[in-house]
């Protein structure tokens, strides 16, 4: 599998959610609306979009094994590293891209 064009939307920081992902797999698949959050250590995490019926929420769409799973958080962090460092680390200050 490869994950190829990776694109980050930074969303104004809220409850640690500062962006959404979107990647494109095999140059077949697209798939969005990835979430982007920090931890508490500044690293980053990723969720997988789900719906609600009711009480019940569904997935979306996510990984089925932990290689692929692996390889796309991997795309997404790398290019949130790059994004958030080319703006000096303040990710609440002046920026070189415009908050959503």
């Amino acid at each position: 599998m490869k994950v190829g064009e990776v694109k980050i939307c930074p969303v104004k920081p809220q409850d640690g959610l500062v962006a959404f992902a979107s990647v494109v797999i095999d140059n077949n698949i697209y798939l969005g609306s990835i979430a982007v959050y920090t931890r508490l250590d500044g690293s980053y995490r990723i969720l997988y979009p789900t719906k609600r019926v009711g009480t019940k929420p569904f997935n979306v769409f996510h990984p089925i094994n932990s290689i692929c799973a692996k390889q796309i958080e991997e795309a997404i962090i790398r290019k949130c590293s790059e994004l958030f460092e080319r703006s000096n680390d303040d990710r609440y200050g002046k920026t070189d891209y415009e908050l959503v």
